[in-house]
């Protein structure tokens, strides 16, 4: 029997219903009991420049040469973008048609957004940032569609960086088109008390590659949903992701990979690390349709615990219709092995410089899917600064 909720203070104000523990999905992150409070939609005030540069100079790329578009509290920030040259059109997409809870609440905030398209290789990195500055408690959303054209490739950075106390929620939309190609980098970096609700949803035509890579660092409570569909044979989709956390951060996320077509391969691997009180989840969900013959399909999912508080929980699903497929799905969660740790030791480097070393190992596996040099080492610094802070704790 179904039991009527009461609306809470939050959901009278965005006007929908938000998701809970009751639904299989959410039963780890309760958003219902989380977001306690009403968070109203930012209205455009007046921004210090000051305060945005800062957090701009705060990206990970922040010395990587980009095309900028930046989004600031909410809305086109023309001031500090730059993306000359690229083909673009402003306002909201469509609406996608997957039934999500955190897509209709992208839509109750009224998002800002826009569509942008590669028809051709272009050797540019383009990078979509939301800087949000210190103010009152509110609420955000965006929403873009990035199309690649047949034959293009494109390089995509997301970027997330703010100050105090808000929801941000994000909706992307991909369309790989045929033989296309697409490289993206997303870091979420935002203040300890932000909320970051997003879904991405990525179709892939036939002989189309995908290339995502995915770093959860800040916020204190996150989740990231995924879905993405084989709409053409022969496309290949390697998904990975990182997990950062410390203190009382929550990250979740949830991927449904969608087999629809025969002759494809989805690869996903997240590498997570969580200290004190932090906990991190994922749920892994890889569909075969019935006549997705010849599929590949792996998922695998690490957990490295570096506090007897700290949490992970894993839900890997595999839901196959066809019989000639190659299909598996790992997961594991534990402390740094002390055999490795010895051996470092032994040979003279002190316990603190020792685990950091065994950390950044573990978690670079993740990075490997990041295919441009310089990106890849931007996020292997920023592990690097982590591990320094959580050291000299």
């Amino acid at each position: 029997m179904n039991i009527a909720l009461i609306k809470t203070p939050a959901e009278e104000a965005f006007g929908i219903s938000l998701p809970h523990r009751r639904m299989e999905e959410w039963r780890w992150t309760d958003l219902r009991a989380r977001i306690d409070r009403p968070y109203p939609a930012h209205q455009n005030t007046v921004v210090a420049k000051i305060d945005v540069d800062r957090l701009i100079a705060s990206s990970p790329f922040a010395k990587i040469k980009t095309h900028r578009i930046v989004f600031v509290n909410g809305s086109w920030d023309q001031a500090h973008s730059n993306f000359t040259g690229l083909t673009f059109e402003m306002g909201v997409p469509t609406s996608s048609a997957i039934d999500d809870p955190l897509i209709h609440l992208n839509g109750a905030i009224e998002p800002a957004g826009l569509t942008l398209r590669f028809e051709s290789n272009m050797d540019v990195l383009v990078e979509i940032m939301h800087i949000t500055t210190k103010g009152a408690a509110r609420s955000m959303a965006l929403r873009n569609c990035i199309e690649v054209a047949d034959g293009a490739s494109a390089t995509i950075i997301e970027t997330y960086l703010g100050e105090g106390d808000y929801v941000l929620s994000s909706v992307m939309e991909f369309e790989i088109g045929l033989g296309a190609r697409l490289d993206r980098v997303k870091v979420e970096h935002e203040s300890a008390s932000a909320t970051h609700l997003s879904h991405v949803v990525t179709s892939l035509a036939k002989d189309a590659k995908l290339n995502e890579f995915t770093l959860t660092s800040g916020g204190a409570l996150n989740r990231q949903n995924g879905t993405y569909t084989f709409v053409g044979e022969n496309a290949d989709a390697k998904i990975a992701g990182a997990y950062l956390l410390n203190n009382k951060q929550h990250a979740d996320t949830r991927l449904v990979v969608d087999h629809a077509v025969p002759h494809c391969t989805s690869r996903e691997t997240f590498k997570c690390v969580m200290d004190d009180h932090a906990r991190g989840i994922f749920q892994g969900k890889v569909i075969v349709r019935k006549h997705a013959q010849k599929t590949d399909g792996k998922q695998s999912s690490h957990a490295l615990l570096l506090s007897e508080f700290a949490e992970f929980d894993a839900k890997p699903e595999l839901e196959i219709y066809a019989d000639d497929v190659v299909c598996g799905h790992g997961a594991t969660a534990g402390d740094i092995n002390l055999d490795h740790l010895f051996y470092l030791r032994s040979r003279g480097i002190p316990e603190a410089e020792a685990k950091s070393l065994l950390i950044a190992a573990f978690v670079g596996e993740a990075f490997d899917n990041v295919v441009h040099d310089g990106l890849r080492d931007a996020l292997v610094n920023y592990a690097a600064n982590w591990l320094q802070v959580r050291k000299n704790v």
